[in-house]
């Protein structure tokens, strides 16, 4: 394994949250002010465990529904990239409940595009691991429509390339509202296939 170089980015975290069930269509997220987090993510998270049965997202690797390693416990967003997606809706913000956000930062640029694998450690030493970009999806769009009527349709375009991450815990620990995640980047080249 590759080993990781501390870049010059600390984030603040702004906001914490959870999916705490899935029934429907919509996405109905809960904020927290603090969130404890285990090798299987945050237990009262819908996406939480250490293991998932495979989705679309991994259709053409794993028949749906086989069981797999989660790399989905999280969803990260960006303050900065949630500010560029409103604006292109036209819509004054983005509520990351609305999104289904597991944790929302501020103060890394391209927050989508971090490299797969790329840590982000808190003082205390909480550390998540990147897994991919967050491709957006209708769940958001529908829980947007009923909050905004009329607005739903728009989030999928505007939120391509700035939807976050999903991720997973690496060593768990309690983030908070306020706390500072350092990241570290995978200390390789980018490939060239």
């Amino acid at each position: 394994m590759a080993g990781f170089v501390a870049s010059h980015y600390i984030a603040t975290i702004t906001f914490l949250g959870f999916v705490p069930r899935r029934e429907g269509a919509e996405i109905e997220a809960e904020a927290v002010a603090e969130m404890p987090l285990t090798l299987g993510g945050f237990d009262r998270e819908f996406h939480a465990g250490v293991t998932r049965p495979s989705c679309s997202r991994v259709a053409n690797i794993h028949p749906k529904g086989t069981e797999i390693r989660n790399s989905r416990q999280l969803s990260i967003l960006s303050e900065e990239e949630m500010a560029e997606i409103a604006k292109e809706m036209g819509l004054p913000r983005l509520d990351p409940l609305w999104l289904g956000a597991s944790l929302v930062l501020k103060g890394i640029p391209d927050f989508s595009h971090v490299p797969p694998a790329s840590r982000l450690l808190s003082a205390s030493g909480v550390t998540i691991v990147v897994d991919v970009e967050n491709g957006p999806c209708n769940y958001p769009a529908k829980t947007i429509d009923t909050v905004q009527p009329g607005f739903g349709k728009a989030f999928k375009p505007a939120a391509k390339g700035r939807r976050g991450v999903t991720a997973s815990v690496e060593r768990g620990g309690a983030l908070r509202v306020g706390d500072e995640l350092k990241l570290f980047v995978p200390d390789q080249r980018s490939w060239l296939g």
